[in-house]
């Protein structure tokens, strides 16, 4: 599974979310998971995270374990997503 965690007033996150939101449409599956107004999902990247980024954006790969931290450009998202080295 594939995961995107982003806060609602990022501008980082704002950034990335018309490239996910791409992929998505071309049936890349990734959950979306808005950190900053819903607990929950701020204690699941705090776990996902492990303390290697400490905010978002945040994508994690749970297959391949592959994470990036901050904004990327869709090249490196889509290698991400695809489970390739990063």
């Amino acid at each position: 599974m594939l995961y995107f965690y982003y806060g609602e007033e990022c501008p980082h996150c704002h950034h990335m979310m018309p490239v996910v939101d791409k992929l998505i449409g071309e049936g890349i599956v990734i959950e979306k998971r808005e950190t900053w107004h819903h607990e929950e999902n701020a204690a699941l990247l705090e776990k996902a995270d492990g303390g290697k980024c400490g905010g978002v954006p945040f994508f994690w790969n749970d297959a391949s374990k592959q994470f990036i931290c901050g904004a990327t450009d869709e090249a490196r998202l889509r290698e991400w997503a695809a489970g390739k080295p990063l």
